[in-house]
């Protein structure tokens, strides 16, 4: 949610300042552009080339750069950032802004800022009861600033109350949800399922399928990007997640998936079936494995739960159901009775006859086709971007 999104952030003189390390350690992590400026009191509490190193950009802490002779522009700074964050905020810094006095560049960034501003306070219990503290705090709310409350704990001084900094966690969290908010699913939970199942014959074999799962990992991150809540449901695979709103669930069986798919779909408002479960399981495990004897060996198999065809029947009205359809003849055909037997807002279909596309390959070539018999084919692309159209026709779905 914060990739490419430019933060700059302000710290001023408090003990607080250190847990601005592990904020810009969040928000680099997460993409964010981070520059820092930092009064020189702050500077006693921690280091600039710390916050340097974390923020991957010089720190600044002056109007002017005696050592190459730069010129820090404050007017610069107020417009490169998409939000300024003074984090923690002292009652000294904060009874200055909210007066128009500039007297360090934080202060003169603050006035030519024309992005949102918030304050992350950070004081003792009796400097944030003062009243001129509570006076600078209103009095800066009310020109559209954000004040992020302090929290009630240990402080500091050795008294017990109000004036603690938010936590680097709950701000960043702050952060995510202020830039979540402009993304088109933000707020919508969406439940993926991905790779294969292994449906286990001894303790060292079983039956399994060629899915890579790179087709709904990519579906999952595209969601995430789009502000999705995502929980992955997974088969064994060796792929990881990047987006830190995707919640991984780990499964090996077809009854496994089954079962969590129960517990999660009720609450999703999106659902992508993109793994490949298998259809049939040993009717029967060996506790030891299977010596090699006879020539023939004969494996009786049972049906495992349609899992698909069980959320169809259970989904709730506003739910979108989305299924696929890896097929290798009457490709079409067989893919619109799937669509309709099983209750789904669109099917993905793939063909094996398709050159390039398929298990294991980094890329797709699919066509979707919707409950209303609107059939759209794409051509060959890279996963990530087959997801992306994908994701398209959730978002079309959700705003229709």
């Amino acid at each position: 949610m914060l990739r490419n999104k430019k933060i700059l952030l302000g710290v001023s003189g408090s003990i607080a300042a250190y847990k601005t390390a592990l904020l810009i350690r969040l928000l680099v992590k997460e993409g964010a552009e981070v520059k820092v400026v930092m009064s020189s009191s702050a500077q006693t509490f921690i280091t600039p080339l710390t916050l340097a190193t974390l923020s991957k950009n010089p720190v600044l802490t002056d109007f002017f750069n005696p050592h190459d002779g730069t010129w820090n522009n404050h007017v610069e700074l107020g417009l490169w950032a998409d939000l300024f964050i003074i984090v923690p905020a002292t009652a000294n810094t904060m009874a200055k802004l909210a007066n128009g006095i500039c007297d360090n560049l934080l202060g003169t960034t603050y006035l030519s800022a024309r992005c949102p501003v918030w304050f992350a306070p950070a004081m003792d219990l009796d400097m944030w009861l003062h009243p001129a503290t509570r006076d600078a705090v209103a009095k800066l709310g009310s020109f559209g600033n954000r004040i992020l409350e302090p929290g009630t704990g240990d402080l500091a001084s050795g008294l017990e109350g109000k004036g603690r900094m938010m936590e680097p966690e709950e701000i960043f969290a702050s952060l995510l949800e202020h830039f979540g908010k402009s993304l088109r699913l933000f707020g919508k939970k969406a439940m993926v399922t991905a790779g294969p199942t292994h449906e286990n014959l001894d303790p060292v074999r079983f039956i399994g399928n060629y899915s890579s799962g790179k087709m709904g990992f990519a579906i999952a991150e595209a969601l995430a990007k789009e502000g999705a809540e995502v929980t992955l449901i997974s088969g064994p695979t060796h792929l990881a997640t990047r987006n830190p709103a995707i919640k991984r669930v780990n499964i090996v069986s077809a009854e496994e998936m089954y079962e969590v798919c129960m517990e999660h779909a009720p609450s999703q408002q999106i659902v992508v079936m993109a793994a490949a479960v298998a259809d049939y399981r040993p009717e029967n495990i060996a506790q030891q494995k299977i010596k090699k004897k006879d020539v023939l060996f004969l494996l009786r198999l049972t049906k495992t739960t349609d899992i698909l065809k069980q959320l169809g029947s259970t989904k709730p009205k506003d739910q979108i159901l989305v299924g696929f359809a890896l097929e290798t003849e009457n490709e079409l055909k067989n893919a619109k009775e799937k669509l309709k037997s099983k209750n789904l807002d669109f099917i993905v279909l793939n063909s094996m006859k398709d050159e390039g596309a398929g298990f294991s390959s980094d890329q797709n070539k699919i066509t979707i086709v919707d409950k209303k018999n609107k059939t759209t084919a794409f051509p060959l692309k890279d996963k990530a971007d087959v997801a992306g159209d994908i994701v398209e026709k959730i978002v079309e779905l959700t705003n229709a």
